[in-house]
């Protein structure tokens, strides 16, 4: 009984880290199409941002709690804006990080997803959001927030479940393919809503009291960011 449930383990260790063929590149292909299909339309950005949110205050908690602060709760709004509180020192760099954190966190995790799927590690891919989603809604704080998270983790669940490799591998791509090209237009909204005279308090504005550096820097590193992720993580991935 030990053997086999050593047998067991090894097996569910195989398939989770092991490696599994690329997609041919028209799958490559349609998924990018699809994720330009629902990032680029406003009607159809209004709902799908919301993942980037995910994505966005995510990001936000996981460095609070790297960097020693104490995370206290995650809200995600039907706008698509979201809320992240943490406790601790109200400067320094722990704070900084956290702050810059949000608009990085969805290009960042693309381009770690892109080198995943670069190396064939696709259902690794899939569990390790689904554990980050799990991880994500204990600290969850309001019932929107809770059924975002939850569908979310839930299809990620029943596409590693349920599904063939060739359907986890497109459905795979697509997640990663949405992060970085999503990644990229929240900074260029921020931008317009400050140049309207908006959005006073936001993660730029916070970063500059923190660190007395103008708003303008801190759009250009998220631009930066987002748009080197989206380069490279792109060229991984149509690398099959």
């Amino acid at each position: 009984m030990h053997t086999t449930a050593s047998e067991s383990l090894a097996s569910l260790w195989d398939e989770i880290f092991g490696s599994q063929p690329d997609p041919d590149l028209w799958v490559v292909l349609a998924t990018l199409a699809a994720s330009l299909a629902v990032v680029v339309p406003h009607p159809l950005w209004r709902i799908s941002r919301n993942a980037i949110t995910i994505a966005h205050e995510g990001g936000h908690g996981l460095i609070a709690l790297l960097t020693g602060r104490t995370l206290t709760g995650i809200r995600l709004h039907s706008d698509t804006s979201g809320l992240t509180v943490s406790r601790g020192k109200p400067h320094g760099l722990g704070m900084i990080l956290t702050a810059a954190a949000g608009y990085t966190a969805p290009p960042l995790l693309g381009l770690g997803g892109a080198a995943l799927l670069a190396s064939g590690h696709i259902t690794a891919l899939l569990w390790l959001a689904t554990a980050l989603l799990v991880a994500m809604l204990v600290m969850i704080r309001n019932a929107y927030g809770a059924l975002t998270v939850v569908v979310s983790g839930g299809t990620f669940v029943m596409v590693s479940w349920l599904t063939g490799p060739q359907v986890q591998a497109a459905f795979a791509y697509a997640v990663v393919w949405f992060l970085l090209i999503g990644g990229v237009r929240p900074a260029f909204e921020l931008q317009a809503k400050r140049a309207r005279g908006g959005a006073g308090d936001s993660d730029a504005d916070q970063l500059s009291r923190l660190t007395h550096v103008p708003a303008g820097l801190w759009l250009f590193l998220f631009h930066a960011v987002s748009l080197c992720a989206l380069m490279g993580g792109g060229r991984w991935l149509l690398e099959v």
